[in-house]
């Protein structure tokens, strides 16, 4: 009896562990991965690499960037995907991410002064 007492224990076990596994893999569609590099004489993040909500905008990143580099509200900042263009500022990081990512990840090049196109 001891055996049938363990068997149920043991399936229970592993049930919990596969909806974790799936809500895991949800939760990664939800996010991008953004690696944001400075370019001429802007401020470098420390941290590079950033796990991005797929529906956050161009413009969110452009504050967010402005806010973490302390930057005056008087200064620009311009943001280029994959050193060759400057994206709408409405248009949505999930978008560019399934057009212009590369090895899981989106390159966006931050700058105070307009480098590209």
């Amino acid at each position: 009896m001891s055996d049938s007492a363990e068997s149920p224990t043991e399936t229970q076990k592993e049930e919990p562990q596969q909806p974790a596994e799936d809500s895991a893999s949800n939760e990664e569609k939800k996010k991008i991965d953004v690696l944001l590099k400075a370019v001429g004489d802007t401020p470098i993040m420390k941290t590079k690499k950033w796990a991005v909500d797929r529906g956050r905008t161009v413009q969110s990143i452009s504050q967010f960037i402005s806010r973490f580099l302390k930057l005056d509200v008087a200064e620009q900042l311009f943001i280029y995907v994959n050193q060759s263009f400057a994206p709408s500022p409405d248009q949505e990081m999930g978008v560019l991410f399934d057009c212009f990512g590369s090895d899981g990840k989106l390159v966006l090049h931050y700058c105070k002064s307009q480098a590209w196109g």
